[in-house]
């Protein structure tokens, strides 16, 4: 069964975890000092902070799928509504290990669609990891481009890649 992706960039993650701890009447799954998330089943939601230099806000929307097939099918979905779709395989993003597909709806509102299959000891992928320029930490996706040379940061905080 999928799952509804929230990402927000939050100015103070201490109140902020307090907040919506209070909100979703449970602590976050993962808290890290930059970054904590929810997994909620009611609403079912992976809900996501994170404090890492970007202006405080809705960075972006996203769905969690259960498997490849799932992550594949999405894909298609992506393809028929139009636009740019950009691929990241093997990337670590969030504390997490994932395959991911990019895109932006017509408003420019930045879409995630992802299969997490670990867990990472690092918020971002500083290795050669990454199939894309930035895909995470870009603000235009229709800018992104296949990684030529993947020595970079694929899905760093904006202070580090942007």
């Amino acid at each position: 069964m999928n799952r509804f992706h929230v990402h927000l960039n939050v100015a103070d993650l201490a109140s902020s975890i307090r907040f919506y701890s209070a909100l979703f009447a449970t602590e976050p799954t993962v808290v890290k000092n930059d970054y904590a998330k929810w997994m909620l089943e009611d609403p079912r939601i992976n809900f996501a902070i994170s404090n890492t230099g970007r202006n405080p806000g809705v960075d972006h929307l996203g769905i969690q799928v259960d498997d490849e097939h799932g992550l594949a099918t999405l894909g298609r979905r992506l393809d028929a509504a139009g636009g740019s779709v950009i691929p990241e395989e093997a990337t670590v993003c969030c504390y997490a290990r994932s395959d991911k597909l990019w895109t932006e709806d017509p408003q420019g509102t930045r879409w995630e669609t992802f299969h997490t299959f670990g867990e990472a000891t690092t918020y971002y992928a500083g290795e050669a990891a990454c199939a894309t320029d930035g895909a995470a930490c870009t603000p235009n996706v229709s800018a992104m481009k296949p990684r030529a040379d993947k020595s970079g940061p694929c899905c760093a905080p904006a202070s580090v890649c942007c």
